[in-house]
């Protein structure tokens, strides 16, 4: 994660129940091309696809800002080396093959995306490998939309506290800041979800920064009439879905 969100998250809660993020991640990690290469897992969280990456056979470094996520990293991947930094302010000491990132850069807001993308310019060798996956447009547009209501009808103002860009806008910041596009794909990707309360928990423990200065009953009262309202939508066969849309590019240094 990086430090301009909510990063105190309980590492051990998020491994046990949105085990998901790393799960699909593997995906896109078959988007590295060549072997044997110097990776940095950008916004690692608990290490498990920066394990996934050292078994095979990448000399891999995790970087995350999170000390609860990064104490579990450690404990669960000995021998893998995780720094801690911020995903907009970052300076390593060397040069990587590839940046890799799975569901961590839609927390960084739009005006820090360039700050981000030159970060990892500076650190990636001359045709070094961009990967990564985010949310995009339209990402959990149900549940925002939703939860916007939820605020508004109780005189709340309700922020959108990620960025969910299109292809045609991260491809233009990415060429701004000297990093070229050469794969894209934005595509829809509904998430089940943990639980009978799966909804409920889902946005607990990822929207959170709307809800500061709004005590907690009535937070409370905020997600599960949001939920309810949803479920015709959101809740199939017995199980909770999140309306995922997704980015995943692949970008190289010029």
């Amino acid at each position: 994660m990086i430090q301009n969100t909510v990063n105190d998250w309980n590492a051990e809660d998020y491994a046990e129940h949105f085990s998901f993020v790393p799960d699909y991640g593997r995906d896109v990690i078959k988007l590295i091309s060549g072997e044997n290469l110097r990776v940095l897992d950008l916004g690692c969280g608990n290490g498990a696809l920066t394990k996934v990456l050292a078994e095979l056979g990448h000399d891999v470094q995790g970087m995350d800002s999170s000390d609860s996520q990064l104490a579990l990293a450690r404990r669960t991947c000995p021998g893998i080396k995780f720094i801690k930094a911020d995903a907009t302010d970052f300076h390593p000491d060397e040069q990587f093959d590839v940046v890799f990132s799975n569901a961590v850069l839609h927390w960084i807001d739009e005006d820090s995306q360039p700050d981000m993308m030159l970060c990892v310019r500076d650190c990636l060798k001359k045709g070094g490998q961009f990967v990564f996956e985010m949310g995009g447009y339209s990402n959990n547009r149900l549940i925002h939309a939703e939860l916007e209501r939820q605020f508004k009808k109780r005189g709340f103002n309700y922020e959108m506290p990620f960025y969910f860009p299109t292809i045609g806008q991260y491809s233009s910041l990415l060429e701004g800041t000297g990093l070229m596009a050469i794969y894209a794909h934005l595509f829809s990707r509904p998430t089940l979800l943990d639980g009978d309360d799966g909804l409920v928990q889902w946005m607990k423990m990822f929207v959170r920064k709307p809800f500061e200065g709004i005590d907690e009953s009535t937070g409370d009262k905020i997600r599960r009439d949001a939920a309810e309202t949803l479920k015709d939508k959101l809740f199939r066969d017995g199980k909770w879905y999140a309306d995922y849309v997704r980015l995943r590019m692949k970008a190289i240094k010029i």
